[in-house]
């Protein structure tokens, strides 16, 4: 039984999420489909994390357990002969025996994408939120600093039956940056909840909106009250960017 970690891209916009459905079309049920095709085996196969309905990656990592004796390079190849375009194997490579994509996992990098424009741009619909007010990168970025440390995200997650125990995480790195007319925020943490870049996100905006100052991001955290940040905002602007081991 060899291990394996295969690393994924994929468009998220067909697609509801990463995990698999009984009535939706996911990304786990169509690379499932392509590896049984390959190895003529149902493998034993973990993710890095659950990716919602429209969200992007352009790193995701698997970690499949398989009696198949198909070389790396070359499953990677025959992989992406059956995936659909907008899904992509980048690399495939032999792990050790006990690796698992989420458990082995130290951290994680998000970034969300703003297009920042009076005027919507085509190529990007589905791949970033059209926002058409002025934005202040160097404002938001001041916001942004405010998530860096080990903080309770209550305030920052929607709360569900996969949110359970404890809502506290390290985030290393929040940024704001402009390039051209695209407004990114990437956010690096050892683990995220659910929604939580969404809604750190929305947070900014209303930052930007002047109905929030970066002085209160603090003290947003410290309300442990998803009442108390903004809104979630869309998950099409979302790409999961890199998987740290």
């Amino acid at each position: 039984m060899g291990n394996l970690l295969i690393r994924l891209t994929y468009d998220g916009s067909n697609y509801h999420g990463w995990q698999i459905q009984e009535n939706a079309l996911t990304v786990q049920e169509v690379f499932q489909q392509a590896l049984q095709k390959v190895t003529g085996l149902t493998e034993d196969l973990k993710a890095c994390s659950r990716t919602d309905t429209g969200v992007h990656a352009r790193d995701f990592c698997v970690s499949v357990q398989t009696q198949s004796r198909i070389p790396p390079q070359r499953l990677a190849a025959a992989l992406n002969h059956y995936l659909p375009e907008d899904i992509a194997v980048k690399s495939c490579q032999e792990a050790p025996g006990d690796f698992h994509a989420r458990y082995s996992c130290k951290g994680k990098e998000y970034c969300y994408e703003i297009w920042n424009h009076p005027v919507r741009e085509p190529f990007l619909r589905g791949r970033a939120l059209h926002y058409w007010y002025p934005i202040d990168e160097k404002l938001l970025d001041a916001a942004a600093k405010g998530y860096i440390g080990r903080h309770d995200f209550t305030s920052f997650c929607t709360l569900d039956k996969r949110e359970k125990g404890d809502l506290t995480r390290t985030v290393t790195q929040a940024k704001v940056e402009r390039q051209g007319d695209l407004v990114l925020f990437t956010v690096a943490a050892d683990g995220f909840l659910y929604n939580m870049v969404r809604i750190m996100t929305g947070t900014l905006l209303r930052v930007q909106q002047g109905k929030l100052g970066p002085e209160d991001i603090p003290q947003i955290l410290a309300a442990k009250d998803r009442k108390a940040a903004g809104p979630t905002a869309p998950a099409w602007g979302l790409y999961l960017n890199r998987v740290f081991y």
